[in-house]
């Protein structure tokens, strides 16, 4: 080990990077992981969080249009849906109001749940991902281990990235249920996933993911407390949030391409920026030295 620490730390030095061991990085991954596991101040508030934006949430709002709605409410929330791009109004589906506002709220108001939520639990893991290692005293182990920083930044980014992009995906499971149970018997059946919400879901939201992420642990790595890191990173997350809100409102507004397009840009810009964020972790600074902090 002391030999293999060794020749990572030359390379380290000269700025260079001893080749990709995938082994180790998801070593790294995998540690974070199972502490986040095992720590219910994370997990209880994650689900909570979860549970009220793709759930609760959805669940009163559409029961209340759909079954126990006001006539005169429904109607006037109806007519408001003219106001909608004319894309996303040949997209409504439904021959009475409340089927039409239902599916309105379902497919378009919902937008920010899917970018809020993951970007919010993800940047509050990574905020403390690199700090946490030095205030916990494991700053030292992790710059001593056989793995490379790239390998540390790696891993560090995935235990990040993966606790809110899973709370998305079981989250988007159940809200797709409730919508299709509420709405989809007053749009002629089933109906929910929509094209758009897949290519938001699976190819627009983790490039987005992975940008705010790779601010985040950079943030994380030079700043001298988890409390500083977590203040840090709100101020960078909630303008990428908002970004990211309007951008995945216009794929869902949109028709076409136009999902495909924005996930390209959005996948360039977070390699770019992931490729950026690496030279941020070094071993001078997970062992809390005042020169590399």
């Amino acid at each position: 080990m002391t030999t293999i620490t060794a020749k990572n730390q030359a390379h380290d030095a000269s700025g260079g990077h001893p080749p990709m061991n995938w082994a180790r990085m998801f070593t790294v991954a995998r540690t974070d992981l199972k502490q986040l596991a095992q720590s219910r101040d994370f997990w209880l508030p994650m689900s909570i969080l979860g549970g009220f934006f793709f759930v609760i949430v959805p669940a009163i709002l559409l029961l209340t249009i759909t079954k126990i709605g006001d006539v005169e409410v429904v109607s006037r929330m109806s007519q408001t849906l003219e106001v909608l791009p004319q894309s996303a109004q040949e997209q409504l589906r439904g021959n009475s109001p409340e089927g039409q506002t239902g599916y309105a709220l379902a497919v378009f108001l919902f937008a920010p749940m899917a970018v809020v939520v993951p970007l919010t639990i993800s940047t509050a893991v990574g905020a403390a991902t690199i700090v946490g290692e030095r205030e916990k005293g494991t700053g030292e182990f992790l710059a001593h281990s056989p793995a490379g920083t790239r390998e540390i930044y790696l891993g560090k980014l995935i235990a990040s990235l993966i606790p809110g992009y899973l709370t998305t995906i079981v989250g988007f499971g159940a809200y797709s249920v409730i919508v299709n149970l509420t709405v989809g018997p007053e749009v002629g059946g089933w109906f929910f996933p929509t094209a758009q919400w897949w290519i938001m879901i699976l190819w627009v939201l983790p490039p987005f993911l992975a940008i705010c992420l790779s601010l985040v642990l950079r943030l994380s790595a030079k700043v001298r407390s988890t409390a500083a890191a977590q203040q840090a990173s709100g101020l960078v997350s909630l303008p990428l949030i908002m970004i990211a809100y309007s951008q995945s409102t216009g794929v869902l507004f949109g028709a076409g391409k136009m999902g495909i397009y924005v996930g390209a840009i959005a996948w360039v810009v977070a390699l770019v920026s992931l490729h950026r964020g690496v030279r941020s972790v070094t071993r001078s600074r997970l062992l809390g030295v005042a020169a590399g902090i």
